[in-house]
C-alpha cells in the first residue's frame, strides 16, 4: 500500500487566482464554470436563505430558480481579500460588493465571504464551503 505523501500547501497566488475563477464566473451568472468550481460535495451557507445547503446539487435547484425567476448578476467585486493556507487546502475570505437584476429590478448589497479550497493531489484547488454574512453597519 503506497502512502499519497504529505499534503502540499497551496501559495497564496493560487488560492487568490482559483477564488477570482468563482468571482469571474459569479460575476458572468455563467452556472456551468461557477458550479465546476465546487466539488459535489460543497456546503453553503447563505444568510439570505433559512437553512444551509448541504451539497452543490441542492445550491444549483435553488440558483435554477432564482434564474427562472428573472434573477442575473450584473457585477460582483472582490476587495479586502485575505488568505490563510494549510497543507492541502486554504480559507479564503474576502467583502463582495454585488448588483444583481432580480426581474423586479436592480439590487446591490456587500457581503463578507469565507470559501474554504480543498487541494486535489495535481494541485488544483476546488472550493468544499461558501459562507456568506451580511457586512455589520458602519461603526459612527
Amino acid at each position: 500500500m503506497g502512502s499519497a505523501g504529505p499534503a502540499v500547501m497551496p501559495t497564496e497566488q493560487e488560492v487568490l487566482r482559483a477564488a477570482a475563477s468563482i468571482v469571474e464566473a459569479f460575476a458572468a451568472t455563467d452556472t456551468g464554470r461557477y458550479f465546476s468550481c465546487f466539488t459535489e460535495d460543497a456546503t453553503f451557507v447563505f444568510h439570505t436563505e433559512p437553512t444551509a445547503l448541504g451539497s452543490r446539487s441542492d445550491y444549483e435547484k435553488l440558483w435554477k430558480a432564482w434564474l427562472a425567476g428573472g434573477w442575473k448578476v450584473v457585477s460582483c467585486q472582490s476587495s479586502d481579500q485575505m488568505v490563510t493556507a494549510f497543507p492541502g487546502g486554504a480559507v479564503f475570505v474576502h467583502e463582495v460588493a454585488t448588483t444583481v437584476e432580480t426581474g423586479e429590478g436592480q439590487e446591490s448589497y456587500r457581503e463578507r465571504e469565507t470559501v474554504v479550497f480543498r487541494q486535489a493531489a495535481d494541485g488544483s484547488l476546488t472550493a468544499i464551503h461558501e459562507h456568506l454574512s451580511p457586512l455589520p453597519a458602519a461603526a459612527p
